[in-house]
């Protein structure tokens, strides 16, 4: 009997008012942030929330009860803690950042596209470039024999353009299904997490015999090309092929090269050594 009243009076209310008796409960402990508020938390979606010192629960008037998988801003604080620790990358793991600005000076590259970025010399275009090494640990040394990730990151007007590339113009594979392989053979021992360094080790000689069309990549790891000086003097490569349109909607298939104005200069092998030694 008392069930079915309690029933009664809470169907009575929502039709009354249009909300729900629990609703209007938490109601009287939510602080009005304004609209919009000058300040405040939000969550990951932009919503702006006053609480997050408190899990919602389920409670009457004698005291606090089981807290509710339904209080989504709760559950996004703890999911968010339990995503902190966040795992190395596979490989570019260390690296170096830029901010800077893209300019070109001429339009001739109208030739091949109509896209601002690239044709209109009043542009001026926010950069970001990440210079990395590929093998190395983000505990590595800078001076590795290794191949050094060059990637930039336009935001243009219309939108964020990425150019991914290598100091490197060849690579180890042809067809993608190897790069597992690849990675497996240059990363340390599984089992025991002895770190293989710069490539001298088994693993990756016995892949670079089994794979013939490593030979390319190889000649260039093992020239000072793979032991740059600075970021400053070396080369970029992109590694995707763009098909670019002009306005006359002519197709051009096109790659970006990077050339730095100081020259490419690489150091010494007894340098590197040395220098990862002492400052790596």
């Amino acid at each position: 009997m008392m069930s079915s009243t309690v029933g009664a009076v809470k169907e009575a209310y929502i039709a009354l008012t249009g909300e729900t008796v629990k609703a209007a409960d938490l109601a009287k402990d939510t602080v009005d942030l304004g609209n919009p508020p000058s300040k405040g938390m939000t969550t990951d979606h932009g919503v702006y929330v006053s609480d997050t010192d408190n899990w919602l629960k389920a409670a009457d008037g004698r005291g606090s009860g089981p807290s509710l998988l339904e209080d989504q801003i709760a559950r996004e604080k703890i999911m968010r803690f339990d995503h902190e620790r966040i795992p190395e990358r596979v490989v570019h793991a260390r690296g170096t950042g830029a901010h800077g600005y893209f300019k070109v000076f001429d339009n001739r590259a109208s030739k091949y596209t109509f896209a601002p970025v690239l044709t209109d010399p009043s542009r001026i275009t926010p950069t970001f470039v990440r210079f990395s090494t590929v093998q190395s640990s983000r505990g590595g040394a800078d001076t590795a024999r290794d191949v050094r990730g060059f990637a930039t990151k336009f935001y243009t007007e219309e939108g964020n353009w990425d150019i991914v590339g290598n100091n490197i113009p060849v690579f180890f594979i042809q067809d993608a299904i190897k790069f597992p392989d690849v990675v497996h053979a240059v990363k340390p021992e599984p089992q025991n997490e002895v770190p293989q360094g710069q490539s001298a080790h088994n693993n990756f000689w016995d892949f670079a015999g089994l794979t013939p069309e490593t030979a390319h990549m190889v000649t260039w790891i093992m020239s000072d090309r793979a032991i740059p000086r600075s970021f400053r003097m070396m080369q970029g490569f992109g590694v995707n092929t763009f098909t670019l349109v002009n306005a006359q909607g002519k197709r051009s298939f096109v790659k970006f090269h990077w050339i730095p104005e100081l020259g490419v200069h690489s150091l010494l092998w007894d340098e590197a050594l040395k220098i990862s030694g002492q400052d790596p």
